[in-house]
């Protein structure tokens, strides 16, 4: 595996990554390298797991109910097709997502005891993004945002104070909780982007003055996958029933901003569902709009056009969302600032097409040099044999994906809502789209309404 040293620091980055339970790691002393994070979805059927139209059953009493969406009228059920064919309900089987394309491009780390540094300097993105000046106006204050990931580890240092707990909720299927990282580091490193705090320490997210919700949809997987020498990734599958009610809910609770990096597609319109789902995607994302909340959501990282892929359904087609494709500089040097490719060039992994990508937005280039990724927090969790979890061990990586581009948008969106309280979900998202604008020397089919400037959204 290559190895891609982070800053030097006059250390020996040839040691392997060694992490101890709760021990603070801070890129720098010791870089976690740059991955490359997919969070495209690999859809199956479920088996004995159903989304059901509400207003077509005739009797809900031998039904065992998942999620309940009352303001949609759809419940999600434990059920036998026949139970539901006889009832003469509007159905279609929940499907199974499951985190794929996890791509590793390389590693450097090893054990630190040095305390926390300022790491602002290697945001590339939100120097890019202007978020240092967007601060001058706002922070994010007053708003809220539903992280509906894996799992956020609410007590990293970067995160301390920044979760609600009491309104987070653990939509996946299993018995963990919320508000620490079950399914492992990939929610983290998203909220960080979106809402790290500005305390000088540590790395600094879009929206610091934002309050931000647990809703994790990814199950917790007791033994890591094999991923040779890289930090370990732990989840399991979700269901598409628990996305659309996560994000039902957090319409319900009043969050300004939802923010989805799980990248989707299947081919819904073959297999005879497509009408129902349809529906489905139309009543979710239409009500989360009515409660005034705008839902980012990540493209893809499988660098194909979605354009004129009609066979397919993707997470672009949840009515309302903001769509994000990723960009990512080239040559980032840290000390001074300057690049040998900008910060708005397409990403070669990232999914795009007209009419699917709503904005282009910081997600890393994911090439091996580590910083011209994504810098934000991590927390690789810990169980015992028996399944108990032991803790997280927290630091901070470099991650590229559309996963880390769409939580940008996410923390703009908070922002734009924050600097002006009496805007709808509208007119936050025809901010973030009407100050956006494609780069003269690019295709438009990466950006879609062009590419995200935060700080003229907010000044806006």
């Amino acid at each position: 595996m290559a190895v891609t040293p982070g800053p030097d620091v006059g250390t020996d980055l040839s040691s392997p990554l060694i992490m101890n339970r709760r021990t603070f790691i801070t890129a720098g002393s010791a870089s976690l390298g740059a991955l490359t994070l997919g969070s495209t979805a690999a859809v199956a059927d479920s088996t004995g797991r159903f989304v059901v139209d509400r207003t077509s059953l005739r009797t809900e009493s031998d039904l065992e109910i998942v999620h309940e969406l009352e303001p949609v009228d759809l419940l999600v059920v434990r059920a036998t097709a026949d139970r539901l064919d006889r009832s003469g309900a509007a159905y279609a089987p929940d499907r199974q997502l499951a985190v794929d394309r996890y791509r590793p491009t390389a590693v450097a780390g090893l054990e630190s005891s040095a305390p926390a540094r300022d790491l602002t300097d290697f945001q590339w993105d939100k120097r890019d993004q202007g978020v240092p000046e967007a601060h001058e106006i706002t922070r994010g204050e007053g708003t809220r945002v539903a992280i509906i990931d894996s799992g956020i580890a609410a007590d990293h240092p970067d995160l301390d104070g920044q979760v609600d707990l009491d309104l987070s909720r653990n939509f996946a299927p299993d018995e963990y909780g919320v508000g620490e990282p079950y399914g492992g580091t990939h929610g983290t490193h998203v909220a960080g982007i979106v809402a790290a705090t500005d305390d000088g320490s540590g790395v600094v997210g879009s929206a610091p003055g934002a309050d931000l919700v647990d809703l994790r949809v990814f199950g917790a997987a007791l033994e890591s996958r094999d991923r040779g020498d890289l930090p370990p990734a732990y989840w399991r599958e979700t269901y598409m029933g628990d996305v659309m009610a996560a994000i039902v809910y957090a319409a319900e609770i009043g969050c300004d901003v939802a923010n989805l990096s799980l990248g989707w597609t299947w081919e819904m319109r073959m297999d005879g569902w497509g009408k129902f789902w349809g529906t489905v995607h139309q009543r979710v994302g239409r009500y989360a709009r009515r409660q005034g909340m705008v839902h980012t959501h990540a493209s893809g990282n499988w660098g194909e056009s979605l354009q004129f892929n009609r066979d397919e359904t993707d997470s672009s087609e949840t009515a309302g969302g903001l769509t994000t494709s990723a960009t990512g500089p080239v040559g980032f040097d840290p000390e001074t600032g300057t690049y040998d490719e900008p910060p708005h060039s397409p990403s070669t992994y990232t999914t795009h097409g007209v009419g699917a990508i709503d904005l282009a937005a910081p997600g890393g280039k994911g090439g091996e040099f580590t910083h011209d990724n994504v810098l934000n927090a991590i927390a690789l969790p810990q169980f015992d044999d028996d399944g108990t979890y032991l803790g997280a061990d927290y630091g901070h990586a470099w991650f590229a994906g559309t996963s880390m581009a769409a939580p940008q948008v996410a923390g703009a969106a908070a922002l734009v809502a924050s600097a002006n309280p009496r805007y709808n979900a509208n007119q936050v998202a025809n901010a973030l789209t009407r100050t956006a604008e494609i780069p003269e020397e690019y295709d438009r089919k990466y950006y879609g309404r062009g590419y995200l400037d935060t700080l003229a959204a907010v000044r806006d």
